[in-house]
This record gives C-alpha cells, structure tokens and sequence, in this order.
C-alpha cells in the first residue's frame, strides 16, 4: 500500500469516526431532554394520585363546602350566615354566646374552628385521618364516624385560639359547656348540669366514649 493509499484510508476511518460520535451525541442529547419530562410527568401522575384519598379509596366526585360545615378563618360564635355556626344545637349555640360575651369582657374572641358537619364532610374527615395516620383505629382517637360524630348532629363545636379554648375550660362549666376529651382541648359539648355540678370527667380520647361504639 502506497503511502497516500494509506492516508485516505485513515481519512476515511476518521471521518466514520466523527459520523459515529455525532450521531451518539444526538442520543444522549435526546435522552436528556426527554428523560426529565416523562420523571415530571410521574411526579405528577403520583401527587395527583395522593390527592384522591387513602389507598383503595375510590375518587372523591363531589367537594364539600361551606354547606356542609366548611368554615372559614376568624369567624365568631355570633355569626348568622355560616352553616358551621347556625346549624348547632340551639340551646349549644345560645350557651356559646352567652360564654363569649362573658369572655370578650376580658379581652378574649371565641373564633369557631369547626362546628356543625354534615355526613359528607365527616366522611371526608375521615378519610383524610387514616390516610395521614395509617389506620382506622390510629384515626379513631380523633376523628368520628359519620353515625357517631357530635359535630353531624350538631351538639360539638371546636373553639379557637388557644387562649379562648383555655378560658372556656375553665370558666365553661358556669355556662354549661365541658371540654369532653383530653387529647382535643378545642372541643366543647353542652352538659347542661355542669353548672350545678361541675363538668363530668374527661376522657383520655374520642375511643373511650361509649358513645363511638355505636
């Protein structure tokens, strides 16, 4: 082979060469634009997938709203609109507004957290309680079934801030509201002899009153 036989026979290889990189390259390029798409579109197929409730729940269909109980932030115990408010128990409500305007006298708003429920929003509550703590039973202590719950019927109310949940512990049994569990500070109920005898003993959580056995 004469020696420009030989160089064109390098030029050749090299130019194969250069075709074989390039042609590489526009892989690897195409991979890189393509791989971090399809990762965001699983991330979003798995968020979205979180938002429909615990595994093996089916897709919610319907929202619940304020009238099913949905409150919104800051409203009073003396609110005549929202449902969460003018749908409890009138007798829990009258000795609600008869607490706050003792307390406001001392500087302290009563700010209804949750009130009144309907079964739709209770489930719903429920649901989102086992998905966050793993089990019917874990979700049990704080949240109620649709048949058992206080709140579908009415006669519960969660009252905020902390400093007005501390005040009506203390002084509610003058007015006939307890708080009814220990782990739930929020959460009054009407006991109408409370005022003669003193609000009935707490319990630990929602699993020892008889009745959540329903």
């Amino acid at each position: 082979m004469t020696v420009n036989s030989y160089r064109s026979v390098q030029l050749v290889l090299l130019a194969v060469s250069v075709l074989l990189c390039t042609a590489l390259l526009g892989v690897l390029v195409h991979e890189s634009v393509v791989s971090p798409s399809s990762a965001a579109g699983a991330a979003i197929l798995v968020k979205h997938h979180d938002l429909l409730g615990p595994p093996g729940a089916a897709p919610s269909r319907s929202r619940v709203g304020v009238a099913d109980g949905v409150i919104d932030d800051g409203v009073t115990v003396f609110d005549e609109t929202s449902p969460a408010v003018v749908n409890l128990d009138p007798d829990l409500l009258g000795a609600l507004r008869m607490a706050a305007t003792q307390a406001a006298d001392e500087g302290v708003v009563f700010v209804v957290n949750s009130g009144w429920r309907s079964a739709a929003y209770q489930e719903q509550l429920l649901r989102e309680a086992i998905a966050q703590y793993g089990s019917a039973d874990e979700a049990a202590r704080w949240v109620a079934t649709p048949t058992t719950s206080a709140h579908v019927s009415g006669d519960a109310v969660d009252i905020g801030p902390a400093e007005a949940a501390s005040w009506l512990s203390t002084h509610g049994a003058e007015h006939g509201l307890c708080q009814i569990y220990t782990n739930e500070q929020w959460h009054f109920e009407l006991r109408p002899d409370a005022n003669n005898h003193g609000c009935p003993p707490l319990y630990a959580d929602p699993t020892e009153d008889p009745r959540m056995q329903k």
